[in-house]
């Protein structure tokens, strides 16, 4: 059967990490051999789950000596695995597949999961890895945009897959009470307080300290009704030093009793649905963000910043709103605007929000799109006549696939 080798540095939590597991479940599903190559994590039980193979490597790496090495192994794993396809989906270990599929001669797929800044020269042409794949995937329209305009040159083959949402998994109607009362116990939350749930790693680009300005600024002015609890979750991964600048925002601006700051949740879905109002406040543009369509998904309404995947995962003033990134005044008044609408106002907000995703971004179309994608790249590499890639598409995915 054939074999496909996906790349990824950890398997610990994230988009690149979530897609990788998505695809090797759809691999297997199709009787197509799904080979995960990465340092492992928190997530290898579910890429096992999904019949995928984890080959442990040194994949993070962006040492030189340690791509190069990586290159000769990865081409190794090619010729006795019989992979026919590798697919990297982050920078350093992209290097690697494109010297090992220029070795063996078979075909790259890259994923641009991320805008990946540059600040000059080199790091540009670090990045430009991900736009050298004989196709590349971008994950948002807005990402297929930003690589057209960042590099001097044109992928070979561009297309729009954007990320999925797991609908089975993110479905309100499967949630039972007690996930969320778990939830909500573990964030100290009394039952008839409203929470802002502010997901997402914590990383300074992810806005946390601007939503605990934004959060101050509104008790402060008196616009904070009684009955709100806001929970900042997420995993610090490391970065204790910016945890504790949380910690003194929020003691600074005497909002202890107000703003929880908590860890990893694993349970997503139930948190999502423990909350009344989510917020992705990210100050650098994501390709695509997992948090917007995910709580959309969950019939929550959303304020998210107005730059990247967000400005179509989020339908303005229809599933939730799009505030100036970085900007403590804006998000404030987007806040004191939905907690002021009514109850049946906001589920009214969720319910197009989980239409607008299910239409465009589930999981299944992700996987459908992709196989479809490695299906033509397989018939290409053996030089037979390469059906196209959207065939059988429909019209929006053939506009996608011709970016």
């Amino acid at each position: 059967m054939p074999t496909i080798l996906q790349i990824v540095p950890a398997l610990d939590t994230g988009g690149a990490e979530r897609s990788t597991i998505d695809v090797a479940k759809a691999l297997t599903a199709e009787g197509i051999r799904a080979l995960v190559a990465s340092e492992g994590g928190r997530m290898a039980k579910e890429l096992a789950a999904a019949g995928g193979e984890l080959i442990r490597m040194p994949v993070a790496s962006k040492q030189p000596g340690r791509i190069l090495a990586n290159a000769r192994a990865f081409a190794n794993i090619i010729r006795t695995e019989k992979v026919a396809i590798v697919h990297a989906r982050s920078r350093a270990p992209a290097w690697s597949a494109l010297i090992a599929a220029r070795r063996t001669g078979i075909p790259l797929v890259t994923t641009y999961h991320g805008i990946y800044n540059a600040r000059g020269p080199i790091k540009r042409w670090y990045n430009s890895v991900m736009a050298r794949g004989d196709a590349v995937i971008a994950n948002s329209e807005w990402t297929a945009r930003h690589i057209l305009s960042t590099y001097g040159f044109a992928p070979k083959f561009l297309t729009v897959i954007p990320r999925g949402v797991d609908l089975a998994y993110f479905d309100p109607l499967r949630v039972a009470a007690s996930r969320i009362a778990a939830i909500r116990e573990e964030w100290h939350t009394c039952e008839r307080e409203r929470i802002i749930l502010l997901p997402g790693r914590l990383t300074r680009w992810k806005g946390q300290l601007v939503f605990v300005e934004a959060l101050a600024k509104l008790r402060r002015e008196g616009r904070l009704p009684d009955g709100i609890r806001a929970v900042i979750a997420g995993d610090a991964q490391g970065r204790d030093a910016y945890v504790r600048e949380i910690a003194a925002a929020i003691a600074r601006n005497a909002l202890k009793d107000l703003v929880v700051l908590t860890g990893h949740v694993a349970d997503m879905a139930a948190g999502y649905l423990a909350a009344d109002i989510v917020v992705s406040a990210s100050t650098d543009p994501e390709a695509f963000g997992r948090v917007p369509p995910e709580a959309a998904a969950m019939g929550r309404p959303v304020i998210a910043t107005d730059h990247g995947g967000a400005r179509e995962t989020v339908l303005p003033g229809k599933s939730g709103l799009l505030v100036q990134p970085g900007d403590v005044a804006a998000l404030a008044a987007a806040l004191a605007d939905l907690l002021a609408r009514p109850s049946f106002e906001l589920a009214s907000m969720g319910r197009t929000g989980r239409a607008h995703i299910e239409a465009n971004y589930s999981v299944e179309r992700m996987q459908r799109e992709t196989l479809r994608l490695y299906r033509a790249l397989m018939v290409q590499a053996r030089n037979l006549p390469n059906p196209d890639p959207c065939k059988g598409a429909t019209s929006a995915e053939k506009k996608r696939s011709r970016t």
